[in-house]
């Protein structure tokens, strides 16, 4: 996967992410949501910034923050909020607006791979894991057309997701 997005240019991924994220506000999922659990992205996923932006005052964004082996949710309410964390990510302060349980409409995924399944092969912390084990809400991946393959391996703990969209179209 590494390789595959290494062929793109910064440029390229941007656009296929937009068009990712495009669809992404397409989905009556999330057209509907009122709470939505996002995430900041690392180099080489799809990239969320400009979308973070121009949603947070529309709807309750939440955004991961590493603490230990788990992820807490908290809100997202301006640049002001983030500060650099775990593995160079951006995250909200740990002294943020913490999500109610039970409260997350809606939560976007990233990942190595997704299948059209809905399994996700995610970077082998179980970050993710852990935290999709504690929400009952539909889980959406979103992912570039070359991370959506056949099959990926599937452990008894994984969460699978309701839609995985890619530039393509949703599965």
């Amino acid at each position: 996967m590494a390789a595959k997005k290494s062929a793109f240019t910064a440029t390229e991924l941007l656009d296929r992410s937009a068009l990712i994220l495009s669809r992404l506000e397409e989905l009556p999922l999330f057209q509907l949501a009122e709470q939505v659990a996002f995430y900041h992205a690392l180099p080489g996923e799809v990239q969320t910034a400009a979308f973070i932006e121009r949603w947070y005052q529309r709807k309750r964004l939440y955004l991961p923050l590493v603490e230990g082996d788990d992820l807490r949710l908290l809100r997202y309410t301006g640049p002001d909020s983030l500060r650099k964390g775990a593995f160079g990510i951006w995250e909200p302060k740990a002294d943020g607006e913490e999500a109610v349980e039970g409260a997350i409409d809606l939560i976007i995924v990233p990942g190595v791979a997704f299948d059209a399944q809905g399994h996700r092969l995610g970077r082998g912390r179980g970050f993710y894991d852990r935290l999709l084990s504690s929400l009952d809400t539909p889980k959406v991946g979103i992912c570039f057309d070359f991370q959506l393959v056949s099959s990926v391996p599937v452990e008894s703990f994984d969460h699978p997701m309701d839609h995985v969209i890619t530039e393509s179209g949703i599965y």
